[in-house]
């Protein structure tokens, strides 16, 4: 078998066996330790069906290593991850919102910190292609969320160079390095779709990135009015432990099952309304803020210095920066999703077809 290097644009030759391919795959560092798909170059083609872009197409250069990231290359990594070629323009549109600048990617690639690429989809092609929105949602089971999230994952690995203890300094690591896709579950959420509210027409599909951490578990089984509920929320996400204490000019998610989303949907409470309360009760007090966390390895404003020892922290800088998204199935466990923070926000990318055109039917891609 022949299989292009994710890094090189020489032709290499690798074992056509598929445990073969596999040892071959980990000894030359292309491997997230999982079992890969021989990319093939018919794999490969077939997968390069579901896009109407030139596979030379090179969508940006992916840090740390600064390589060039072509349509080709995201299919080989497709293939290896078992996507199924229907995906490729989701993979494709995560891959391009990763490479805007205030995604910050070469941060996320390169800081000791557990954050992950985060990749919720949003509109009829989620639905299309069977992203899962539901109960167990980040969890195994599901072959659209598994086989996306890791695509997105070997890109980073493979041509970006994050490898761990090398391009990837995580101290630690993090699930979400293997995967980390789900689509919001836009038909049991009382508020519009997320993409919506980020100017997207409803009809649209939209891939929204975040360098995030793994969510977070908050659970609520007693609260039946907004006040209860939201307090244990805002009270759960207030918290030192994390780099959204301290670095405020960035945004995070706020994940509400569909049962704690009905609750408020039915006391007439809307996104901005859980946004504004989540900015004005998450809040750390000062004295148990200071000389700890990152108090003095992040810049702060000046009165910072003067402050009270009462004064009560944010989590962020404003309203806007309380992301709130509906996500899984019954059961009243909701759940907030930490953010990296570092000079990065998330970003909202339309899924497109070549010249721009918004892509509204999977099947539109399709060419024999």
């Amino acid at each position: 078998m022949t299989a292009r290097s994710p890094t090189f644009e020489e032709l290499l030759d690798a074992p056509e066996d598929i445990d073969e391919f596999n040892l071959w795959s980990q000894a030359n560092g292309w491997s997230d330790g999982l079992p890969l798909i021989p990319p093939t170059p018919e794999r490969v083609a077939r997968m390069l069906r579901f896009t109407d872009r030139e596979p030379d197409n090179v969508l940006g250069m992916v840090p740390p290593l600064w390589a060039d990231a072509s349509v080709e290359k995201v299919a080989v990594n497709a293939v290896m991850a078992g996507c199924r070629p229907d995906v490729l323009a989701i993979v494709i549109a995560a891959i391009e919102a990763l490479l805007v600048p205030e995604a910050n990617l070469f941060g996320q690639q390169a800081t000791t910190h557990p954050c992950s690429s985060m990749v919720m989809v949003n509109g009829p092609l989620a639905r299309q292609v069977g992203i899962h929105s539901g109960a167990g949602l980040f969890g195994p089971g599901f072959s659209a969320n598994a086989t996306i999230g890791r695509a997105v994952r070997l890109v980073l690995r493979n041509v970006g160079g994050a490898h761990p203890g090398a391009g990837d300094r995580s101290t630690q690591g993090s699930p979400g390095k293997f995967t980390f896709c789900f689509a919001e579950n836009e038909d049991e959420s009382p508020f519009p779709p997320f993409h919506a509210e980020r100017g997207f027409a409803s009809i649209d599909s939209t891939v929204t990135v975040a360098s995030a951490e793994s969510p977070h578990n908050i659970e609520d089984h007693v609260s039946s009015d907004p006040a209860g509920l939201m307090g244990t929320i805002a009270y759960s996400i207030a918290n030192l432990g994390g780099n959204n204490a301290y670095i405020r000019d960035s945004d995070f998610f706020v994940g509400l099952c569909p049962e704690h989303a009905r609750i408020l949907g039915t006391h007439g409470w809307n996104r901005r309304d859980v946004q504004e309360f989540i900015f004005e009760k998450a809040r750390i007090p000062y004295e148990r803020w200071r000389s700890r966390g990152l108090d003095g390895v992040i810049p702060q404003p000046r009165y910072m210095q003067a402050a009270d020892p009462d004064l009560m922290v944010p989590m962020c800088g404003k309203a806007e920066d309380v992301q709130v998204i509906v996500v899984g199935g019954p059961g009243l466990h909701s759940c907030w999703i930490p953010t990296w923070a570092n000079n990065c926000r998330s970003v909202t990318q339309l899924i497109t077809h070549a010249d721009g055109r918004p892509a509204r039917q999977i099947a539109d891609f399709s060419r024999s």
